[in-house]
């Protein structure tokens, strides 16, 4: 058994600046704008010896359950339940609010352990605060300043005394030594444009709300990391923010969910594309359809709101079209159309990510890669460079994740890039790889095993 602990308290009081500071990086986006915070974030932490899994939360305020506020602090209140220990902070400097002795009431109810941290106690500018804290009613209130990593000692003792019944499990939860996994993790991010259904669709695959979605465009900001298990199959699943174009990207906080949906690709191995249904691809989305296979991702186009289409045949036909032109050098992308909000075609989704994982790791031997190069040259032979034939003499997998080849040439700086096109083509059809991107990598020299 883990241990889970939730940060919560109003806005701005310094929960994921604390966050980060338990997982050791930057991993949420802190902004001194409120509500910067919406989904549960989740990391590993540690303090000292104990290790335990935290999460960020959105700050609680007090509003209807129908607005986008109230949404997030139903988020919130839900993750202090499933949570073993939940850390209310509050800001010394700025001493108690209404808001602070609000949430206190209610958390008091819950059987939720709790412990109050009065956050920004650096200096002296935090004392009067310190003090005003003992007015809530919840113990003895832990002095720390997340920015500047000052009284985590009393803060993992405080943990370690609230979860003593559940220490042993949250210290002792390791694989034994020795012990495989079956299968590996998957990577997955969901990315797309605003708006298009990416938390819908999370939530539909977890089983749980997880994720606020809504009518409002640009909810998520955080990329949100899930893992779980679905059919003996273990996934760690993000969830970005919407991707606009950058001419549109006007406000501090887009820019810094922008960057870290982006840099989320780069930890990805499979990317889920959402796009409209009824919009179709547009120009945005194509955009990001190149990103992901420049970075060298497996991609799948997941087409959302299928319910909603009237003339279907005729819709994906165009949606093919348009993606088979954009992106001629991915051949056989897959396309999944689905309904995130009613669950229809979701089943789908699965195979697929597992289908183009297991191409995206291929990996071929160096006797069928090097009988597939002479039978290239053989049927169609590279072309003359004065009066002289361009010699393809060997071929080697560098690596996988992508697929990654070099090909020794007598003259790599002569053959043309129609050619290196004409050899892809080939190699897909021949090895029967579609749908992940292939890099192909010229040099020149012997064959570096021949003696």
């Amino acid at each position: 058994m883990s241990l889970n602990v939730a940060i919560v308290g109003r806005p701005n009081v310094g929960k994921s600046t604390l966050f980060n500071r338990l997982v050791g990086r930057r991993a949420a986006i802190v902004d001194e704008s409120p509500g910067v915070t919406r989904d549960r974030r989740e990391g590993d932490a540690r303090l000292g010896p104990l290790q335990f899994r935290v999460w960020d939360t959105a700050g609680f305020e007090n509003a209807s359950a129908s607005t986008l506020e109230g949404r997030m602090r139903v988020q919130t209140q839900k993750a202090v339940v499933d949570a073993d220990i939940a850390l209310l902070l509050i800001d010394a400097r700025a001493g108690v609010s209404p808001l602070d002795k609000q949430f206190a009431n209610l958390l008091r109810k819950q059987a939720t352990p709790l412990i109050l941290v009065a956050n920004k106690c650096e200096g002296r500018g935090g004392e009067s605060g310190l003090l005003e804290s003992y007015s809530l009613g919840l113990d003895e209130p832990i002095a720390i300043s997340a920015e500047h990593g000052e009284g985590l000692e009393l803060l993992y003792e405080a943990i370690t005394t609230k979860s003593a019944h559940l220490f042993d499990d949250a210290t002792e939860d390791r694989a034994e030594p020795g012990a495989e996994i079956d299968d590996p993790i998957i990577n997955l991010a969901i990315v797309g444009r605003p708006n298009v259904g990416k938390s819908t669709l999370v939530n539909k695959l977890i089983g749980d709300e997880r994720m606020l979605t809504g009518p409002e465009p640009g909810i998520t900001r955080d990329s949100i990391a899930i893992e779980w298990v679905v059919d003996g199959q273990r996934l760690r699943l993000v969830d970005t923010a919407g991707l606009r174009r950058r001419a549109r990207i006007s406000e501090h906080l887009e820019k810094l969910s922008t960057a870290d949906s982006l840099r989320s690709l780069g930890f990805a191995e499979v990317v889920l594309l959402v796009i409209d249904a009824e919009q179709g691809f547009e120009k945005q989305d194509l955009t990001i359809a190149r990103r992901i296979t420049q970075e060298g991702r497996a991609l799948v186009v997941v087409v959302n709101k299928w319910d909603l289409v009237e003339n279907a045949e005729a819709r994906l036909k165009v949606i093919a079209d348009r993606l088979q032109r954009s992106l001629p050098q991915i051949k056989g992308i897959k396309l999944i159309t689905l309904s995130a909000l009613s669950g229809a075609g979701v089943e789908k989704l699965l195979p697929a990510t597992k289908f183009v994982y297991q191409l995206w790791n291929t990996r071929i031997g160096t006797s069928p890669l090097n009988q597939w190069i002479a039978e290239v040259e053989s049927r169609h032979p590279p072309p003359l460079v004065r009066g002289r034939r361009i010699r393809l003499k060997y071929v080697t997998q560098a690596k996988a994740r992508p697929p990654t080849f070099v090909v020794f040439v007598s003259r790599p700086e002569s053959l043309p890039d129609s050619y290196i096109r004409y050899l892809e083509n080939d190699f897909r059809k021949r090895f029967k790889i579609p749908a992940v991107p292939i890099r192909i990598f010229l040099r020149k020299g012997k064959n570096p095993y021949a003696k």
